[in-house]
């Protein structure tokens, strides 16, 4: 009898933890290129612009965009399109000349 409550009580925990682990939101860290405080505020607010995006932050000291994202909402992708809009080469996706030529110029980064 020990036996079995011990297995019940084993396979509760587990399934509880693995219940836990799918509610978590998934966590992307992509490459962004950009040089000031004014670039940081474009990134974020374009990430946060897509739907699903959870939370966003970017470092200006090593470019790099961590985002908090619902995946059954978006994608890593769709946030890259989202940022190259507004002007940002990512990893994956360039900005548009058109879109980089709009910065201001102490956002210009070197391409």
């Amino acid at each position: 009898m020990k036996k079995i409550f011990l297995t019940l009580g084993l396979f509760l925990i587990t399934n509880a933890a693995i219940v836990a682990q799918e509610k978590e939101q998934p966590k992307q860290v992509i490459g962004v290129k950009g040089l000031c405080e004014m670039c940081k505020k474009r990134i974020e607010k374009a990430a946060l612009d897509v739907k699903g995006v959870r939370s966003v932050d970017w470092s200006i000291a090593d470019q790099q965009l961590t985002v908090y994202l619902n995946p059954k909402k978006t994608t890593g992708k769709e946030v890259q399109e989202a940022v190259a809009l507004a002007g940002h080469d990512t990893e994956s996706v360039k900005a548009t000349d058109e879109a980089y030529n709009n910065l201001h110029g102490c956002c210009k980064y070197e391409r």
